[in-house]
Formats: structure tokens, C-alpha cells, sequence
């Protein structure tokens, strides 16, 4: 069976009483990476927090990709769920919206849900809602569970380009508006000679783009 921490003990069956556990453990981690970046977030600096020894947290986890797994979890038992409202991409978008208030309070979680998603308590609950939500749809348990990856994965690209740089993003477009006025790229140069980008907040468009995109996956 796949080593999974949620399906191990709480703790060894050995050793010292327990001090601590892993709520405690998972929570001074991710105020350390809200802190300090995902990078401080190491076994010793974590039992530090603690005010323990590295060695006292192997009790508990076997090491830093615990820690991670339980820190992702853990984030999404923050996401704001509202009660279904029968208009599924509605309520789907509410979902994107309340993991994107999650990550972008841990600036350090959107990365982490790219590139190794974990399944716990917290995140199997907002799966359980997503269930609700298409509870009348026909598609099958596959489909609904790629619609559910497919939002995390929507909301964690949103929640990164909103995060990174504004340097990053205005180099980008500068060297863009440079192909565009070359004229050697004319569908690079049509965008650019097109109506203006519609108004808006970044939440109003990221909102209509998760609506859109949503309908098309929900066909």
C-alpha cells in the first residue's frame, strides 16, 4: 500500500509520551512558510517553532514531504463553501474563488498545488462539496473528479501569475509590443490592433474566465 500519512497512526507506537501532534506540528509550519517561504520549511526549523528537537518530530511525521502534504491539506479546510445553489457554474466559480482567497493568504501554496497535490481530510471535504454540487450532472466519477483537478489547477495558475512579479509581467509585454510593432508576427500585431481589453477588475476577469471555462467543461 502506498505510504500515505493519513492512514498511519497519529503518532509512533513508541517512544516518549506524545507532546505534541499534528495539527500543532502542521500549523507552526505554515505560519513558517507564511513567515519565511516554503524553503525554511525543514525538520529542524520546524521543531524549532516547537521548541523541540529535530529527531522529537519523526514521532509524528517521517519527514519534510509529510510536512508538505499536511500543510496543503490543511490550507483547504480554510476554503469558504457555500450551499449549493443549482446553478452549477455558479457554484463551482464560488469554490475557485474560496481557494483562491486560501492561496492567495499562503502565498507558497499555489506552487505546491501544481506540483504535488496532496488528498486529505481537508482537501477530500471541498471534493465532497464539488460532488454536491454535480450531483445532477451525468458525467461519471472521472469526469467530476477531472473537473475538480482541473479547478485547482485553474485557481493555482490565476493565484501565481497574480503573485508573481509586476517586473516579470511588464518585461513580458514590452518584448511583446516589440514583436507586434516588428510587423512579422500578424497575429501578435492584430492583438495589439484590436479594441481595447475589456475593463474590469482582476477579480471580474478571473471570475468570467473560470465561468467560461467551466461551462465548456461541464458540456
Amino acid at each position: 500500500m502506498t505510504d500515505v500519512i493519513w492512514l498511519r497512526p497519529e503518532r509512533a507506537a513508541t517512544g516518549r509520551p506524545a507532546v505534541h501532534d499534528r495539527a500543532e506540528i502542521t500549523a507552526a509550519a505554515i505560519g513558517l512558510a507564511d513567515r519565511s517561504g516554503i524553503d525554511a520549511v525543514s525538520m529542524r526549523n520546524v521543531a524549532a517553532e516547537l521548541g523541540t528537537g529535530a529527531a522529537s518530530l519523526y514521532r509524528y511525521v517521517t519527514g519534510r514531504d509529510d510536512l508538505l502534504d499536511l500543510m496543503v491539506d490543511s490550507t483547504a479546510a480554510e476554503c469558504r463553501l457555500e450551499p449549493p445553489t443549482g446553478d452549477q457554474v455558479a457554484d463551482l466559480v464560488a469554490v475557485a474563488e474560496g481557494l483562491h482567497e486560501v492561496m492567495m493568504r499562503h502565498r507558497w501554496l499555489p506552487d505546491l498545488v501544481v506540483t504535488r497535490p496532496a488528498l486529505g481530510p481537508g482537501v477530500v471535504g471541498v471534493l465532497d462539496h464539488v460532488l454536491e454540487v454535480l450531483a445532477d450532472h451525468p458525467g461519471d466519477g472521472a469526469a467530476k473528479l477531472e473537473v475538480f483537478g482541473l479547478l485547482n489547477a485553474l485557481v493555482a495558475a490565476f493565484a501565481r501569475n497574480e503573485l508573481a512579479s509586476p517586473d516579470h509581467a511588464q518585461r513580458a509585454v514590452a518584448y511583446l509590443a516589440h514583436v507586434a510593432a516588428s510587423g512579422e508576427r500578424p497575429r501578435v500585431t492584430a492583438l495589439f490592433d484590436g479594441p481595447p481589453a475589456a475593463e474590469g477588475s482582476p477579480r471580474d476577469r478571473r471570475v468570467a474566465a473560470l465561468a467560461a471555462m467551466l461551462s465548456g467543461l461541464l458540456r
